[in-house]
């Protein structure tokens, strides 16, 4: 095996060893090292043992479907590993479901294979982005880039890694509109997601800043985009 150092290190988790040849072929030679698990308790093991760069995850798996592998991972193992989701399924709540368990990203099968790379490529880049200790306030709304930490009344909101640059992007620009191009240019650069991956993020986003409290701070403006503020959508 080369010792050459690889730039990013991916672990793929896919049933269908066809698939999973297929990606490792194309990737490897682009700078990707490869690890491979066909089951989800093997591929849980691997992620929780090793330190990759991104993790490539199929739904349906044997052992343990890919939602269970990714919430134990956000949720007990408590890792922050970008996740990309693989799956036949394209219904908005089937994108719902899986970004609600933990993933950045869906992508549907079959799929091109350089767009999966320029999507790992922008999880990676944006995952290992050195930010500046700053923190954002408004209301009772609260996030620290120095600690990655969000609160709201003193508490701690549990949020994706997209849902904490999204965050982050609005807590910016507040109390300013900020159109969807915007949005996606600033979690997601130049490979925009399909139609759906935003609204499902910012669902997701609304249901943690928003529902357990007595106030809306994230407004959605009609035909401009979206606003988090304290006195409602301008």
């Amino acid at each position: 095996m080369s010792q050459e150092i690889r730039h990013f290190s991916v672990l793929l988790i896919e049933d269908n060893r066809d698939i999973a040849e297929s990606i490792a072929d194309f990737l490897e030679p682009r700078d990707f090292a490869v690890d491979y698990a066909a089951d989800g308790i093997t591929g849980m093991h691997l992620a929780v043992t090793h330190g990759y760069d991104v993790i490539v995850l199929d739904i349906m798996l044997p052992g343990a479907d890919g939602l269970a592998v990714c919430r134990k991972l956000r949720d007990e193992a408590r890792r922050d590993t970008p996740i990309l989701m693989l799956t036949a399924r394209d219904t908005l709540e089937d994108k719902i479901t899986g970004l609600e368990a933990g993933a950045d990203d869906y992508l549907v099968k079959p799929f091109e294979i350089r767009e999966l790379e320029a999507r790992l490529r922008t999880l990676v880049r944006r995952h290992r982005g050195v930010v500046a200790p700053e923190t954002y306030q408004v209301a009772d709304l609260a996030l620290d880039l120095a600690t990655q930490q969000a609160t709201r009344s003193g508490r701690t909101l549990v949020l994706t890694p997209i849902g904490f640059r999204l965050l982050t992007a609005l807590m910016r620009a507040s109390p300013r509109v900020v159109s969807r191009a915007e949005l996606e240019r600033q979690v997601w650069g130049e490979v925009p997601p399909d139609s759906d991956a935003l609204r499902s993020h910012l669902y997701n986003l609304r249901k943690a800043i928003d529902r357990p409290f007595d106030r809306p701070l994230l407004h959605t403006v009609s035909a401009r985009g979206y606003r988090l503020a304290d006195d409602g959508a301008r």
